[in-house]
């Protein structure tokens, strides 16, 4: 039987009041657990940032947002390791309805065949 393989997308949000170097030792662990039991496509750091609203009298956390390909039952894993780990404010996963490696793919061709297009426009 063939493996299935979905794209999905978490969202985590890190607690800053431990320092820079418990931030990052976080944000490590957690893309290393998915590296381990996933295909990471992107990681994308958003940094400190203020929430909207306080979470455990704190104003401010440290965004993650990565997209990974993996086999149906690690999403339900990856939510209850956040749930354990206090570090982690807030945090979500989300199946994406499309193939996250075309999309990604499609990010980076498209500025280049746009200006691709305006250099040739010049030329003419």
């Amino acid at each position: 039987m063939e493996k299935v393989i979905n794209s999905y997308e978490t969202l985590f949000i890190v607690d800053v009041t431990g320092g820079e170097e418990a931030t990052k030792a976080t944000v490590t662990k957690f893309t290393d657990i998915i590296a381990k039991n996933a295909e990471i496509v992107e990681v994308a750091e958003w940094g400190k940032r203020r929430l909207a609203y306080p979470i455990n009298d704190m104003p401010e956390g440290y965004y993650v947002v990565v997209t990974f390909k993996a086999e149906p039952a690690f999403p339900a894993e990856l939510e209850r390791l956040y749930n354990i780990d206090e570090s982690v404010m807030r945090s979500i996963v989300v199946k994406l309805d499309y193939e996250a490696v075309a999309k990604a793919e499609e990010a980076v061709e498209a500025p280049a065949a746009a200006a691709e297009e305006a250099t040739e426009e010049v030329t003419e």
